[in-house]
This record gives C-alpha cells, structure tokens and sequence, in this order.
C-alpha cells in the first residue's frame, strides 16, 4: 500500500482492504500550486484524499483572507456545505503547490458507505475528524498562545513552512505576519 493511503487508512481508521477498495473508486487528478477544487459560492460535493501537496481551506470577509486549516498527504478534504446540503462552500480550498489528490463523487462514495458496516464507520470517523479539527482550531485562537500554536503546527506539520506562505500560516494562528515574525525571530535566537 503506498504511504499516502496508509496515513489514510490510520488516520480515518479504514482497514487496508478498504482503503484500496475506496480508492478503486475514486479518479487521481493533478493540480498546480494556486488551482482550486472550490472557491467560496462555488458547489461541489465530492471528496478528495491528498496523494501530494499541501492544500489550504480559507475565506473571505470584508478583505481579510482567513486561513481555517492545512491538509497534506493521507488526509481528506472536502467543502463540507457543499457535501452534506448541496449548497456553495463558504469555504475556497486551493493548492499550495503542486498537487494530486484522488476524487470520488457524492453519490459514488455514498454507495462506498453502504457497502458494509466498515464503510459507513468510515464515513462516520471522516466527519467526527472535521468536527474535531474545528474545535482545535476554534479553541486555539488568540494571541497569547501564538508561540506554543507555532510550534505545535511546525512539530506537526514541518513541511509547512517550505510550501505555505506566512501569511496564511499566520492567519491560521489568529496573529498578524508581523507578529509570526517576531515569534520565529525569537524562537531562532533561542536554538543553540
């Protein structure tokens, strides 16, 4: 099994066979880096998993562009308005560099989640990981913890910073780019 359906398959809770069964189902697709899968009032109900890339969620309002997550190789990503009511995402998803993702469409992978009671687990587990990530991520706002944040997501995620522009890592902190910019100022001058 290649590595990206592997941290699919830990991180969904998907056993093996079923991964490669869901994966038969679904079209590969390549993007380069700025493409989107949807942009804010756009629809589209499919799910894709990342093979390649990092992709961000972000919006839109009164001119100020607001990152809400970061999704890399293994993980699955979707505009969930889009996916459960059919209506235009709040939400643009766009690549941060180049890209490949596996797509399926709503009625395709709603046939998946039939097939067995692991599928329809699977289904259960991918929106209980949107419900968290978003708790995570509301919970995490606010300045004064801005250092810790950074680091956790650099611990987490380090291929960030290779890829994602500052300014929606700093979005997605809740602080200005010049703040972020202090922060790793100051965490330089303290590495030996």
């Amino acid at each position: 099994m290649t590595t990206f359906l592997e941290k699919f398959s830990r991180k969904y809770h998907l056993p093996a066979a079923a991964s490669e069964r869901l994966l038969r189902r679904m079209e590969c697709r390549t993007f380069r880096k700025g493409d989107c899968v949807v942009r804010e009032g756009e629809r589209n109900r499919d799910l894709y998993m990342v093979s390649r890339g990092i992709w961000l969620g972000h919006y839109q309002r009164d001119g100020i562009d607001t990152s809400l997550w970061f999704a890399g190789e293994g993980e699955a990503i979707f505009s969930t308005r889009g996916y459960v009511s059919d209506r235009p995402s709040q939400i643009t998803i766009e690549a941060m560099c180049d890209a490949e993702l596996y797509a399926i469409s709503h009625p395709e992978l709603e046939a998946f989640f039939g097939e067995s009671v692991e599928a329809a687990n699977f289904g259960r587990r991918l929106f209980e990981e949107q419900f968290l990530d978003l708790e995570n991520w509301l919970l995490a706002g606010g300045a004064p913890r801005a250092e810790e944040r950074y680091r956790l997501l650099m611990e987490e995620n380090p291929e960030l910073l290779r890829i994602v522009p500052l300014k929606y890592i700093a979005s997605y902190l809740w602080i200005t780019p010049q703040s972020l910019s202090r922060i790793r100022a100051r965490l330089n001058r303290r590495k030996p």
